[in-house]
């Protein structure tokens, strides 16, 4: 009894040198000034968050009223009761051929996104681990070649597709986008500071050749940047006007062509137009909630990595 009392004092006894001082300031939690944020940040992020916000609001506004309803001065802020009468025609109006202008953009997107981000991750890993004469400066071409205007290319791109019977077709909006030069750029980066060199030459020595080595070890280390790069490429892809309005006839769109078409008469019901731009937003909306995710851990992964 008495050696189990002394063990109990032994282990509550406080230590040498330490008085009630020194036993206030540690059991004290330290508060570092400036780690939470304060109203300033709050109000700033809210400002962003409406000024992000109100362009879809206003789309409703006016998409859910009538064609007097942009020009009404008495404006009701409240979203009116006609947006799927103004949906239904847009979907329904022969001009417009909305499902098929739907269907390429939804093809053409996908298939835009996935070759982007698989042949940058292709180009990036090349670059970023593999070791070859030229490489720094063919990066540095790959890199300079995003300095200059897509717009320059129009005119001969535009008489290569006509030559080779192209255009009107889906694909001459699909071939051109198949890589690019931001995507090599930013996987290149990423895998240069996500893959530690030993796991490469681990692989190396157990036998694996260079491309499994990529599908084993690039791939996996690349997911997340990858995805950020594909939903950022397939909303490119998805919101290009000037190429696709250029090149492909007015019987086989993609949906920002077909939309255009509501605005080309002489008069131009804006409730009817907006009710179709938020039509065109609504796949967006569905692919930023199933992969919102995804993008949100790109992106930091990129911010902390790089």
């Amino acid at each position: 009894m008495t050696a189990t009392r002394s063990m109990v004092l032994a282990e509550t006894a406080e230590p040498a040198g330490r008085g009630p001082a020194d036993r206030g300031t540690r059991r004290r939690p330290r508060v570092v000034r400036g780690s939470r944020p304060g109203w300033f940040v709050y109000s700033a992020l809210a400002i962003v968050l409406a000024s992000a916000v109100f362009p879809f609001y206003w789309s409703l506004l006016i998409g859910s009223g009538d064609a007097s309803t942009i020009r009404d001065p008495n404006m009701s802020w409240l979203p009116g009761g006609n947006f799927l009468e103004n949906a239904a025609t847009v979907i329904n109006d022969p001009a417009v051929n909305f499902w098929r202008a739907l269907w390429n953009s939804i093809y053409s997107s996908a298939l835009i996104a996935l070759s982007v981000v698989f042949f940058s991750t292709l180009a990036g890993w090349a670059f970023a681990k593999l070791r070859f004469r030229g490489g720094r400066w063919l990066l540095v071409f790959v890199v300079a070649t995003m300095a200059v205007p897509t717009q320059l290319g129009v005119v001969p791109l535009y008489i290569l597709f006509a030559d080779l019977g192209w255009t009107g077709n889906i694909g001459a909006i699909i071939i051109p986008a198949l890589t690019s030069a931001f995507g090599v750029f930013w996987m290149t980066q990423y895998l240069q500071q996500s893959v530690p060199d030993e796991l490469i030459e681990a692989a190396r020595v157990d036998g694996a050749s260079s491309f499994r080595t990529f599908l084993t070890v690039g791939l996996p280390a690349a997911r997340p940047a990858a995805a950020m790069l594909g939903l950022f490429t397939f909303v490119s892809a998805w919101n290009n006007f000037f190429w696709p309005f250029i090149v492909l006839d007015r019987i086989d769109p993609t949906l920002p062509v077909a939309l255009s078409l509501l605005q080309s008469n002489h008069f131009v019901d804006y409730s009817i137009v907006l009710a179709g731009v938020l039509l065109s937003t609504i796949p967006l909306l569905i692919l930023f909630a199933f992969a919102g995710k995804q993008l949100v851990s790109g992106i930091m992964a990129g911010a902390v990595k790089g």
